[in-house]
């Protein structure tokens, strides 16, 4: 069913306030333009608004279920939903646009976006007011979201291009200013916090009653409903709708204030373009001492091409604080930068203003990744489209675009010279780009109907999928999205993974509201690519798996960063209970624990079990499938942890694993005596704290003694330093336990020369070493999916209910 063809039932949810808003009700497109749906009627049949605190996540799904229930329907009865985009609460818009989207991709039904701004006005214009409104909604940290409308009989109008945030006291004084400030009157739970800034600023005396200060499930649907809210719909495919953020996260927002990135210190002393030469694409954002570099590059990219190329004083002009919303990218391999993107927002278009790239660069995916970045930033100043000109016969630019969704929707004729045409292109937000983990852009489906059409089975092919009982995984505890699929016999059919390494690696490690935003973005297109590819592998031809065949859903609840872990909880009980399937939680480090399964499918307890990851570091003694006796853990920084933070310190970039381990190939593990720390007989627990002190204090030591080091030693015995305390340790446990088994997991686990050590220096001990694949070290939903199966076969399922668990314990 389509939203623009009958009368639909719809369910509406908002939890970007404190307020859960849950509706659901008749919609009725009324009057159309253009054969589309420009206004609709709604009949609510039942609502089921509350004040939840910090319980959104918890409640929402029950919830729905119950306005559902109260209204005479149940989920097979839902022809779509709506969710409130915000601006609000970054998690409360999360959870509420994770669950929407899980929902209307479980229920194969179209999704719909309103904002929450928009909501409160309606919810005002409900109860019988008119004039003018104006919305403060609370955006914490002393700010609010300002909205003013003019609500006649219609329904409220907007006054403004697009949503903003400012400090409470200033949106106060703007409207205290106002020539029509009588006329104004107050609503927003703003008003709950900073109520007292309005009133020193003489506005509270025309606040509208508290009970109307939240948005509601029958406002929200009002907001959709309406000319406008109609207009700015948009497509109704669930991997299309985003929250409305208003501006960057704290990182990116102290990044754009630099001037520059600060050369390490020791750059220079190491030659580390010497020794990492070759290594992989780095993009960052545009900075002042870029602009001679890029207007170099502009010169020499446009030669000819019929217009002035800007100079290195129009690039830093992008940089001032009197530019409007602008996003530039620069990518730079080894110092050179040998691209750059730029574009400027435009109401809710970003307008690409500028891609160059080095001509032995090219066809290597760099303008891709840039672009890519460029669309992200404008997705976060509330961007729905993207739009540029390229030269009519610029066959090589012209089909990139349009890989990435630019359709031509216009010509300006002459633009590049006599004869020589511009092509206007537009796309929508995000770009269409691939999932995979070699391209951790943004990531769209490709335009498509929605709903996707109904599988077409054979009743063998039926058979077939029952009889395997497919069980679908989410991973999303850190900076990677992943989904896998696996049958009742352990058969892994499919494992996608979209990473975020190049939106954190400026930063020098994982920034946990960028996480979460990558997730709620990507996470419908992981879960596609999956489905897609279980049926690619089982020889199916009508279609992906629909997630009604699948027969169970998994998701990691923890441990983890909280709003990574949202996201993929919120998303997998909406999913499976739109799809009528059980829930399966799991235990992130316990993934990590049968990773080891994947290689070594008969691995029974009892056995030692070393975890080696970015996140934690802990030595096991796995007595049974569930019994996990914790021998010892770290007691300051992880192992990944503490390789990222020498990485950093060198210079070397992020993550820093697979860089340290690089460059260790080729060094003299004895060469610098590093210290074993907590390294006596019998103490299973872990610090390496000291040994990455040790480590700076050699490399000022060298700096200051104008050395050059060697990269290459310095990394093999920072390696050896840290494994040979893995190795005695685990050693010890085995011998005082009487385990002959041993398997390690995490990261570092990847780490050929960690990996090589334990299964020979164990081996000869007559030890069987396990270790898992390598793409099952690092974060992945293969894993999850492991241990999600012997869950469903013990039956072990999850209320839908539950809620993230960021310090869960193995």
């Amino acid at each position: 069913m389509k939203l623009d063809e009958l009368r639909t039932l719809i369910v509406a949810i908002d939890t970007s306030t404190d307020m859960l808003a849950c509706a659901v009700a008749w919609w009725t497109p009324e009057v159309f333009f253009d054969d589309r749906p420009s206004q609709a009627s709604i009949e609510v049949l039942s609502s089921h608004d509350h004040l939840c605190r910090r319980r959104a996540n918890v409640e929402l799904v029950q919830t729905v279920r119950a306005a559902l229930s109260d209204a005479g329907m149940s989920m097979s009865d839902v022809g779509g939903f709506l969710v409130g985009r915000g601006p609000g609460s970054f998690t409360g818009v999360r959870i509420g646009i994770s669950t929407a989207k899980g929902l209307a991709r479980g229920a194969n039904v179209p999704l719909m976006g309103a904002s929450t701004l928009d909501a409160c006005a309606w919810t005002a214009w409900k109860a019988g007011v008119r004039g003018l409104v104006g919305v403060a909604a609370d955006a914490m940290r002393g700010e609010v979201y300002p909205a003013l409308y003019t609500l006649d009989g219609e329904g409220p109008h907007r006054m403004f291009e697009r949503e903003r945030v400012v400090k409470a006291a200033v949106a106060a004084q703007e409207w205290a200013a106002r020539a029509d400030v009588d006329e104004l009157q107050l609503t927003g739970d703003g008003l709950v916090r900073y109520g007292g800034l309005f009133e020193e600023a003489g506005l509270m005396g025309r606040a509208l009653p508290r009970d109307l200060w939240w948005p509601t499930g029958e406002g929200l649907l009002r907001a959709a409903a309406c000319p406008e809210g109609l207009a700015a719909a948009g497509s109704t495919d669930p991997a299309a709708v985003l929250p409305v953020y208003t501006r960057l996260s704290d990182a990116e927002e102290n990044e754009r204030r630099r001037l520059g990135l600060a050369e390490s210190a020791n750059t220079g002393v190491t030659g580390v373009a010497d020794e990492l030469a070759g290594r992989h694409l780095q993009v960052r954002p545009m900075a002042a001492a870029d602009a001679e570099a890029m207007a170099a590059l502009e010169g020499e990219s446009f030669e000819g091409a019929g217009h002035e190329p800007w100079s290195a004083k129009l690039f830093l002009a992008e940089l001032s604080e009197d530019a409007a919303a602008r996003s530039w990218w620069v990518a730079h391999d080894n110092g050179e930068l040998i691209g750059f993107a730029g574009g400027m927002v435009v109401d809710k278009d970003v307008e690409i203003l500028d891609v160059a790239v080095s001509p032995a660069h090219r066809r290597e995916g760099v303008a891709r990744k840039l672009l890519a970045h460029v669309s992200y930033d404008a997705q976060m100043f509330g961007c729905t489209s993207a739009s540029l000109e390229v030269e009519d016969g610029n066959g090589p630019a012209t089909a990139l675009y349009e890989s990435l969704g630019f359709e031509e929707v216009g010509r300006r004729r002459g633009y590049y010279g006599a004869g020589r045409d511009a092509l206007v292109m537009r796309a929508p937000l995000p770009l269409v780009l691939p999932v995979d983990a070699a391209s951790p852009e943004p990531t769209a489906a490709a335009m498509r109907e929605w709903p996707l059409p109904a599988p077409v089975r054979t009743a063998d092919e039926v058979a077939e999928i029952e009889r395997r009982r497919l069980i679908l995984a989410i991973e999303s505890s850190c900076d990677e999205t992943a989904v896998a699929i696996v049958d009742a016999e352990g058969n892994l059919l499919a494992n996608q993974v979209s990473t975020q390494i190049d939106f954190h690696a400026r930063f020098g490690g994982v920034v946990p509201e960028i996480a979460s935003r990558k997730h709620v973005e990507v996470i419908v297109g992981v879960v596609d690519a999956a489905l897609e590819e279980a049926a690619d592998n089982l020889g199916l031809t009508g279609g992906a798996i629909a997630p009604a065949e699948l027969a169970a859903v998994g998701v990691t609840q923890g441990p983890g960063l909280v709003g990574a872990l949202v996201v993929g909880v919120a998303f997998a009980k909406g999913f499976a209970f739109a799809a009528g399937k059980p829930l399966i939680c799991v235990n992130h480090l316990e993934g990590h624990l049968f990773a080891n399964k994947l290689t070594t499918p008969d691995l029974e307890p009892p056995f030692i079990f070393t975890l080696v990851s970015g996140g934690h570091t802990m030595l096991v003694h796995v007595r049974a499938w569930g019994d996990y006796e914790v021998l010892g853990e770290t007691l300051d920084d992880a192992v990944g942890e503490a390789f990222d933070k020498v990485a950093k310190a060198l210079g070397l970039g992020y993550p820093g694993g697979p860089i340290i381990s690089r460059l260790a190939e080729t060094g003299d593990p004895k060469a610098i005596d590093f210290p074993r720390a907590l390294n006596s007989r019998g103490d299973y627990r872990f610090s390496l704290s000291g040994l990455k002190t040790a480590v700076t204090l050699y490399i000022e030591r060298e700096t200051a003694a104008g050395r050059t080091i060697h990269l290459p030693d310095l990394a093999a015995s920072f390696e050896a330093a840290v494994f040979d305390v893995q190795y005695k340790k685990a050693k010890c446990a085995l011998r005082e336990t009487g385990a002959r088994e041993y398997c390690i997991g995490g990261g570092v686990a990847a780490n050929p020369h960690l990996r090589q050590m334990m299964t020979e220096k164990l081996g000869r001990q007559g030890i069987r070493v396990t270790v898992p694949p390598q793409n099952a070290c690092t974060d992945n939903a293969a894993m999850i999916a492991v241990v999600a199966r012997e869950k469903f076969m013990r039956g072990e399922f999850a209320e839908l209910t539950v809620d993230a668990d960021p310090n869960m314990t193995l």
